[in-house]
C-alpha cells in the first residue's frame, strides 16, 4: 500500500522536525540525514507500511542506523 503524496511530505516534514529537536542539529542536516537514511527508502516506497509509523519510532529507526 502507498500512501498519498501530499500525506507523505506531511510525515518527512514531522520527521525531520523531530530529528533535529531530538539531535540538536539545524533542520537542513536534519534533512539531509533524513533523505540519505534506510527510513527514508522504506517510507517513500512504501515498503512494509513503514509510512504508516510515527515520527518518534521513524527518528528512533535513523538514530539507530548511525551507532
Amino acid at each position: 500500500m502507498t500512501a498519498d503524496k501530499t500525506l507523505l511530505r506531511m510525515k518527512y516534514a514531522d520527521i525531520v522536525k523531530t530529528l533535529a529537536a531530538r539531535t540538536g542539529c539545524s533542520l537542513e542536516e536534519a534533512l539531509g540525514r533524513f533523505y540519505g537514511s534506510r527510513e527514508y527508502r522504506l517510507v517513500s516506497n512504501g515498503i512494509s507500511d513503514q509510512h504508516c509509523m510515527t515520527p518518534d519510532y521513524i527518528v528512533d529507526d535513523i538514530l539507530a542506523e548511525t551507532v
